[in-house]
């Protein structure tokens, strides 16, 4: 049996890698033989895919932001309606990756009817809306959906959607954390130390328009206390120098961790870390999940912010994933305007200072993991999936 898992940026490579590895596993159980076919990146190469076109880098969040992603875009979109023609899939698979999977989703029910489509990681829209309403058309051409999030589960089901909730995957990768003391001494730090970790993207824009004032918090910090230690995880191996460029022209002391060395280590940087700033997306479930503090910013350019506010009317209560399911602004975040860099040094000032606001935090942290379901959640996505292929 051959499937198509088609996913795109630094998240949905990872997801996509994560998911080829259960299916593949599983289907050796059950004495399938199973192929998988992929748009993805490296990790889901490593996991066992075959890449038809690598889409980890390409990504954008904005009108002028999307401009330099066009030609890749339609690249990696004509690669895999060639292969479409020439050997259909007896299922396919969509992470994340609205707009691009949105289409595929929409080309593969016209011409192959027969062939089920499951999203795996769909838009969140239960979170935010584009004008009056304002919906993808994903119910139109879904057969599955497999939610990561109760309320995802509820929104589609409501609309008519077959909606499985399956938990959230990254609840599979916290149960064995390390203790600070060996995390310290795997990242080469002492107990005097104060960790500060930046995580300001995942996307080419976001060095752009986030990291600077990341790192100008992140001075006012170590001019503040000394002993802070900033060490800044990669998210693509092509961001590497321009980070450890930018932590020298800051002059802040600290280091990155290059993009290859990053999921290997992840678990000792969140276990030693006091505080993150980073910006929106999965890894503020990550940090939840790690229980470490965290701010969160997010901007995009003045055109793009300008487009969404008066002409899409986009609305979301919350950026950041942690504050939209607690419904509740536990961690301080910061958009376009507010997203300024004295603002952050103060909150992080109140987090690394005030017990009684982490303590807030780690209450918040409890209750949120609480409505992500249990671990288990790759296999059961996975077991989920070949239950379908073989009905």
């Amino acid at each position: 049996m051959k499937l198509l898992i088609s996913t795109g940026e630094v998240s949905g490579d990872l997801q996509g890698s994560l998911l080829t590895k259960a299916l593949l596993t599983n289907a050796e159980k059950r004495k399938i033989e199973l192929k998988i076919i992929a748009l993805g990146g490296e990790r889901m190469r490593e996991a066992g895919a075959k890449l038809i076109s690598n889409t980890s880098s390409i990504g954008a969040i904005g009108f002028l932001e999307a401009i330099p992603y066009i030609l890749p875009t339609l690249n990696a979109q004509s690669k895999i309606d060639n292969y479409l023609k020439s050997s259909p899939p007896d299922a396919v698979i969509l992470i994340d990756y609205m707009g691009p999977n949105i289409r595929l989703g929409l080309k593969v029910k016209k011409q192959f009817p027969h062939v089920p489509i499951i999203y795996y990681i769909a838009p969140q829209e239960w979170a935010w809306r584009l004008g009056d309403s304002g919906t993808t058309d994903l119910i139109s051409f879904t057969d599955r959906i497999l939610s990561i999030f109760e309320e995802e589960a509820e929104f589609y089901s409501n609309k008519g959607g077959n909606v499985k909730f399956v938990g959230h995957p990254m609840l599979d990768f916290y149960r064995n954390i390390p203790t600070r003391e060996e995390s310290l001494k795997k990242i080469g730090l002492s107990s005097d130390n104060k960790l500060l970790l930046i995580i300001p993207a995942s996307r080419k824009q976001e060095l752009k328009y986030i990291l600077p004032t990341l790192l100008k918090a992140a001075k006012l910090l170590q001019e503040n206390d000394p002993s802070i230690i900033v060490l800044i995880p990669s998210g693509l191996k092509e961001f590497n120098q321009l980070l450890n460029d930018s932590l020298k022209e800051y002059g802040i002391s600290g280091r990155i961790i290059l993009s290859n060395e990053v999921d290997q280590i992840k678990p000792f940087l969140f276990s030693a870390a006091h505080l993150a700033l980073a910006k929106s997306g999965t890894i503020n479930m990550e940090l939840a999940l790690n229980s470490v503090p965290q701010i969160v910013g997010y901007k995009v350019s003045r055109v793009t912010a300008f487009f969404a506010r008066y002409f899409l009317r986009f609305n979301v209560k919350y950026i950041s994933p942690v504050n939209l399911l607690l419904n509740k602004m536990l961690i301080p975040e910061f958009v376009q305007e507010d997203f300024k860099a004295e603002k952050i040094f103060n909150e992080a000032l109140r987090i690394l200072e005030d017990n009684s606001k982490k303590e807030d935090i780690m209450i918040g942290y409890k209750k949120l993991k609480d409505k992500l379901g249990k671990p288990g959640v790759i296999d059961r996505a996975s077991e989920d999936i070949l239950d379908l292929l073989v009905q």
